[in-house]
């Protein structure tokens, strides 16, 4: 198989439930991230074989193929062909790796990997109402092969199998939020992050002007005295419930895009290959816990690579919940100090489809930021799934 590099990796600011890209389009927020990947590089977007796509709530604005129509949006080449897939909060990754094996398969030489979500627009859910006309997609005789659960109470359980406790998952959620702040103040995330011009709405949802978004919104001061007063996630269910808003991810709007190339075609293009995709997964994991994905899909790469998690230098798992996290670490003996450096999901938030894109982005400025060599990525995804894949910075 032929080497795979990544030649850039771009995200936007990550925008807070209603806040400041809640009206943005989802074809505009991709697709203008989409040319301004393209622009970095110095491309018309010609050179593309390949967009792949993530989305998980595909209503809407969202549905009928968002990617390609993004791409279209952008006025990018229309002979370019793109797709999009739902692997829940895997998509954007699930997308990398099929990008990945696209190349490597010597299907093409250039392929984006990205991903988009505007969850203040299309909710979580919204394409499957409770009781609505279409369905449940674990309804049927689902329930009678798995215990049909949803994800708050899966994250529930991971704490209590890993016996993790509200104030440790709080210390957890501190640290996210401290981390990032600290990132933005440092200034780490300028390299990545491409400011977005988004419409700003008046009271009557009549659009009055625009504003340009260049920072995450998600971050906001945080105590544990303040974590611990609040409202659990299910406050009924016995025995506690260990999750509140403050140690979950939180609802989210952004997107995110990966260019990758086969290392001959980098090289004739006269373009840098910052890192080489050492290999991707994609593992099913137990279905009822849910978000245990990571461990397996962890297990997994690191067999497949001879790498130990020793070797990683810089580790992105998405903090859907900080029981994820936290029971990854427990259970691989990881170390928090290369784990999610410069925040996670509870202080930056967790645009589901783009999600993963995210991540890569990060992990590849901040092995480039501190020289490190070997980064790891992973998510666990709704229904039981789990992705990894280790880049190598060059």
């Amino acid at each position: 198989m032929r080497d795979v590099v990544v030649v850039d990796a771009v995200r936007t600011p990550v925008g807070r439930r209603n806040g400041g890209l809640a009206h943005q389009h989802a074809n505009e927020l991709l697709g203008d991230l989409l040319a301004a990947l393209v622009a970095r590089s110095g491309l018309t977007g010609a050179e593309v074989d390949h967009v792949i796509g993530g989305c998980v709530v595909q209503l809407g604005m969202q549905a009928a193929n968002v990617t390609r129509n993004a791409w279209l949006t952008a006025g990018l080449p229309l002979e370019v062909p793109a797709a999009t897939v739902n692997a829940q909060c895997g998509s954007a990754q699930e997308a990398l790796l099929m990008a990945h094996a696209h190349i490597a398969g010597g299907l093409g030489e250039v392929a984006i990997a990205c991903g988009v979500e505007v969850m203040s627009r299309i909710p979580l859910g919204s394409n499957m109402p409770p009781d609505g006309p279409f369905g449940n997609p674990r309804g049927g005789r689902y329930a009678e092969v798995h215990e049909p659960t949803i994800q708050f109470e899966g994250a529930d359980r991971i704490a209590e199998r890993w016996d993790l406790s509200r104030e440790e998952l709080d210390r957890f959620a501190k640290a996210s939020q401290d981390r990032a702040a600290r990132a933005w103040d440092e200034g780490r995330f300028d390299t990545q992050v491409v400011p977005v011009e988004a419409p700003v709405v008046d009271e009557y949802g009549v659009v009055s002007g625009t504003a340009l978004i260049g920072r995450d919104e998600g971050m906001r001061p945080t105590t544990l005295e303040g974590l611990a007063t609040l409202r659990l996630n299910q406050p009924d269910r016995e025995p506690s419930s260990r999750h509140t808003a403050g140690n979950s991810s939180q609802v989210s709007d952004g997107a995110s895009a990966v260019l990758l190339m086969s290392a001959q075609r980098a090289d004739a293009l006269g373009l840098r290959a910052r890192a080489r995709i050492v290999d991707s997964v994609l593992v099913g994991s137990d279905p009822v816990l849910m978000l245990t994905g990571p461990i397996p899909a962890t297990e997994a790469i690191l067999r497949r690579t001879g790498l130990t998690v020793d070797a990683l230098d810089v580790v992105e798992i998405n903090e859907a919940f900080a029981s994820v996290a936290c029971a990854w670490m427990k259970e691989l003996g990881a170390d928090h100090g290369r784990v999610n450096v410069n925040g996670g999901a509870i202080a930056l938030g967790h645009p589901l489809g783009a999600t993963g894109g995210v991540l890569v982005t990060k992990a590849l400025h901040e092995l480039e930021r501190t020289g490190g060599r070997f980064g790891l990525i992973t998510m666990c995804c709704g229904g039981g799934l789990g992705t990894a894949t280790v880049i190598e910075r060059l």
